[in-house]
């Protein structure tokens, strides 16, 4: 019976060995600096499936002095775009975006307002609304999709999960993390912290051995284990950071952009909770939860040890 829950959980985790960390999303700076002309900036990561996404705008648009560069993880093709009027109202669109892309999009207008909005394979056009945006809620669904895709922090919450007696600490237990990581999240894209990123993600992966050694150990806490939630939660946040590092946030709503990141991760951690709640409610009701847990707990641990070597092999390579 062991080997049978040993080989489901195996089959479930199997895909976040090799999509741990992977969410680079696409970013689409749009700067108005003169009546009807823009400087543009696409970013779009080295790393995804297929070609590279191509933007495409109005035709009274016209796209001049392009140069492409490579920087990090991201080629970044700068351009200037003069168009016959406002790109307010009209429609922008990315070619052959790739389903593991989502792209960002800022556009700053020069009577100082504002737009974000989120793209994907499925909704590759977006349109630049006449009307002022009030809050920068592209931020929040990238909060969420950048939680999905980070595969060793949904480990960290499976595992956090083991460790709680109940649902109520549970909640406080998530959110004492989402407190962590948004206080190193905010010192990291402000400046005042800094680690390299193969550093950060070998740490993260440390976590998550010490982790799996804590549910080996069958510890159950009735209160909030700060120390593993809020402790761990700090370096996760410098793992957060790294995305908004590396595309920027291209507007003047920095704190407020900020915020609905960190709302749309959280946001994503809840809506976790009831799926891994649900796991582990099925394996106490028949009677099956400390294989359950043996089995969790082994390839938790399994998948930390996968991730330390390979991100220590990328630091020394």
């Amino acid at each position: 019976m062991i080997r049978g829950i040993k080989a489901v959980l195996l089959l479930f985790f199997l895909p976040f060995i090799f999509f741990a960390h992977e969410f680079n999303p696409a970013h689409l700076v749009v700067k108005e600096v003169d009546t009807n002309i823009y400087e543009t900036k696409w970013m779009y990561p080295v790393k995804n499936i297929g070609a590279r996404g191509e933007v495409v705008f109005p035709n009274e648009c016209l796209r001049e002095n392009t140069n492409i560069e490579k920087n990090g993880r991201y080629l970044v093709e700068s351009f200037s775009l003069t168009c016959a009027t406002s790109i307010k109202g009209k429609t922008i669109n990315v070619r052959s975006l790739s389903v593991l892309t989502d792209a960002l999009i800022t556009v700053n207008h020069l009577d100082a307002t504002n737009f974000e909005g989120l793209m994907n394979s499925k909704n590759p056009f977006i349109e630049i609304p006449l009307k002022e945006q009030i809050y920068p809620t592209g931020y929040f669904k990238l909060g969420i999709e950048h939680l999905l895709g980070g595969s060793d922090h949904i480990i960290f919450i499976f595992g956090l999960l083991f460790l709680v007696s109940n649902l109520i600490v549970a909640i406080k237990t998530i959110t004492a993390f989402t407190v962590a990581h948004s206080i190193t999240l905010g010192l990291s894209v402000f400046g005042f912290i800094s680690l390299p990123q193969a550093t950060i993600e070998a740490i993260i992966a440390l976590t998550i051995i010490y982790l799996a050694y804590e549910i080996s150990d069958k510890k159950i806490y009735s209160r909030t284990p700060w120390l593993i939630a809020f402790g761990f939660g700090l370096l996760h946040g410098m793992g957060f950071a790294n995305v908004l590092s590396e595309i920027g946030i291209a507007n003047e709503q920095l704190v407020m952009s900020l915020l609905f990141f960190n709302l749309g991760i959280e946001a994503g951690q809840l809506l976790l909770i009831p799926l891994f709640s649900l796991f582990l409610w099925i394996a106490y009701r028949i009677r099956l939860n400390r294989q359950f847990t043996s089995a969790s707990y082994f390839i938790i641990g399994g998948l930390g040890s996968y991730w330390l070597i390979e991100r220590f092999v990328e630091i020394i390579t």
